[in-house]
């Protein structure tokens, strides 16, 4: 658990008062008011003339769009405040309703925020200590995980609390996951830092939406702080997983790093590797007989120099519109085969650093870390969401699902005709003719800009062949390339698809879900597959937005508190029931075909080759945490061990 918010970090007399000041002066006015509030009790905060106003554009809204006089009014009342709270004083509202939270949260975004949403915005800010789990140390049971991704470390950290010993099994020489394999230029995260963090470990991020290596520094950091290296194995490959009937555990089978195979067995398995996992390389005639050098992004090699290079980027989704502008500087040429087109929203927060004062603040004031987190949470997680319903009665389909998603695309269309004024001849070849958020939302880090430089050329098809160093596009149009760049993705669609898994009675996973209709219950759990937990698992990840380490940290907890539904009842093994399991899954079919990502006519990585959406989520964030705080016993098939069976009847 990290620090409660009502706790005081930093003595008073320990405060660099210079330091806060700055930050309180540069301060977010709608989370200051929050923090205002709770501090002095006093609801005129949160009242005219200090409620903040609607940005007009898509900025954090610092100033609440308030003006010069109240703003400072503000920022006063608030140092003041905080100096009492420093020096010992009690919050005036300690701990608002959950109601209440969302009213609040409201005010500060400037919109109607659900008054269920404030069951969550509790849990972020860990009232009540709602999220931990009792540990079951002692009872004997061990576990093996994975993965030593984001959800990996994130099991690790949640069976050490549960007092269960675990082996970690990483392919890679440490931890890390995505974070360390894609190295490169220009990688980070679309996700605002302060959501992209742990629950149980705040971080002091130096930028709103960090790069590689800071948030790869934060995974390690957050590894040897919970001491999973101790458990961790690396360069140890996991070949399969299979359950044994007779022992009624997992037998799992590796190649280690000195390239022997072995077999470990536990009673539970996690399987942490994501679906951000396994390359997807397109099948471009002769790219095996290219001339030069071929580098997918997520296996970007250390020494790579591109300076002075023709370079050529296959696809334009999220690597691809990070990549290319981080290196259309240092090459001769560059060729981008965009044949998708994509929307992309402005990002006024790119590659900005969080000025020190404001970095202070939140450490010395975790209460203002919390309400700008639950800001950020709201605008790029749920505030979309119920936008994205399709309407059977707008009238025009072809463009966007409803009237408020019809205006999205009128305000992203501006941004791309602004940005490419001087280059009308572009827009047509960059703008798209389907609804947004149908394909998952970019954020612009340069790219408009970097397709109109002078040695950069866009080729809106895709790459057709390859003769030597010669790139055809469908058309016939040829370049000359040193460097082929595929950003090309994953196979997203083939969950879990880096090893094998057989259940009871020889049942194999692969065959069970098909090439790549992978399902599961809440995304973790599979009939057939006893205590068998999937983290990121099929229709976990978010479309709509959102920290993909609040659903994981979600899928944990409810794994936790199913191993602790089977321990309370001395139960060897537990799984879902088939007809939950198919019910869950009839039910997310049915929500999905509402959503956008189902719209005719677009292609998305979600979808299956069944046209099934089976990466992605339809629930709101807040549902998905309901879902996974408990779950129902009536659901689950527990299987006692035969000893506590033997106690049972004997002392009966």
């Amino acid at each position: 658990m990290s620090q409660p918010f009502s706790d005081r970090p930093v003595r008073a007399d320990e405060i660099d008062r210079n330091l806060l000041k700055q930050g309180i002066a540069k301060a977010n006015i709608p989370a200051l008011l929050m923090v205002l509030y709770q501090m002095t009790g006093q609801r005129r905060w949160l009242e005219e003339p200090y409620a903040p106003k609607r940005s007009p554009g898509l900025d954090d809204n610092d100033s609440g769009q308030l003006p010069d006089d109240v703003q400072e009014e503000i920022r006063a009342a608030a140092a003041k405040a905080i100096e009492r709270w420093l020096g010992g004083a009690p919050l005036g509202v300690p701990r608002p309703g959950n109601a209440e939270l969302a009213q609040m949260l409201s005010v500060a975004m400037t919109e109607d925020v659900p008054e269920e949403y404030g069951d969550i915005i509790a849990a972020g800010m860990e009232y009540d200590n709602a999220s931990g789990l009792d540990s079951i140390e002692g009872a004997g049971k061990t576990a093996i995980v994975i993965g030593g991704g984001v959800s990996g470390i994130c099991a690790g950290i949640e069976l050490s609390n549960l007092g269960i010993p675990y082996t970690l099994f990483e392919k890679n020489e440490d931890f890390g996951g995505t974070w360390f394999e894609n190295r490169y230029p220009g990688c980070g995260v679309d996700t605002p830092s302060l959501t992209y963090t742990f629950s149980c470990r705040p971080n002091d991020w130096s930028m709103y939406f960090p790069l590689r290596d800071e948030i790869e520094n934060y995974l390690l950091d957050t590894a040897r702080e919970f001491g999973l290296y101790e458990s961790a194995r690396f360069n140890t490959h996991v070949e399969e997983a299979r359950w044994n009937d007779t022992s009624e555990k997992w037998d799992v089978t590796v190649t280690a790093a000195d390239g022997k195979r072995e077999t470990h067995s536990a009673d539970y398995l996690f399987s942490a590797v994501g679906i951000l996992n396994i390359p997807k390389y397109p099948k471009i005639e002769g790219l095996d007989r290219f001339a030069g050098e071929v580098y997918h992004t997520s296996r970007w090699p250390s020494d790579v120099d591109l300076a002075g290079k023709r370079v050529a980027v296959i696809g334009n989704g999220a690597s691809g519109m990070q990549v290319a502008p981080a290196i259309a500087d240092e090459v001769e040429s560059l060729t981008l085969f965009a044949r998708s087109k994509q929307w992309a929203a402005p990002f006024p927060q790119f590659r900005k650093t969080i000025p020190d004062g404001v970095r202070y603040l939140m450490q010395v004031v975790p209460l203002y870390r919390a309400w700008l987190e639950q800001r950020l949470s709201w605008t790029f997680n749920d505030r979309v969401h119920g936008t994205l319903f399709r309407d059977p009665q707008w009238e025009h389909p072809e463009r966007a699902v409803n009237k408020i998603n019809d205006g999205h695309r009128r305000a992203f269309t501006r941004y791309v005709h602004e940005e490419l004024e001087d280059r009308p001849d572009l827009i047509e070849h960059v703008l798209p003719d389907y609804p947004p958020f149908a394909k998952r939302m970019l954020l612009d880090n340069g790219w408009y800009r970097t397709i109109k430089k002078p040695n950069v050329k866009l080729i809106p098809e895709h790459l057709a062949r390859i003769e030597g160093s010669t790139l055809y596009s469908s058309s016939g149009e040829t370049v000359e390339a040193d460097v082929i760049i595929l950003a090309t993705g994953f196979q997203t669609t083939n969950v879990l698809g880096s090893y094998d898994i057989i259940g009871r009675g020889g049942e194999v996973l692969r065959e069970k879900w098909g090439e790549d209709d992978a399902a599961a219950y809440l995304g973790t759990l599979v009939p057939g597959f006893p205590n068998f937990f999937i983290l990121l698992g099929p229709n976990v990840g978010s479309g709509h937005g959102g920290s993909m380490i609040r659903n994981i940290e979600n899928q944990m907890h409810f794994a936790g508190e199913v191993i602790l539904s089977a321990s309370d009842r001395g139960a060897q093994t537990v799984e879902v029931r088939d007809k939950v399991y198919e019910d869950y899954l009839r039910k997310i079919d049915e929500a999905h075909d509402k959503l956008v990502w189902t719209h005719p006519g677009t292609e998305n990585w979600y979808r299956n080759s069944k046209g099934r959406v089976v990466a992605i989520t339809p629930w709101r964030n807040d549902a998905f945490w309901r879902m996974t705080r408990k779950p129902d016993v009536n659901d689950l098939k527990f299987e006692q061990d035969q000893e506590v069976i033997d106690n049972q009847a004997q002392a009966s």
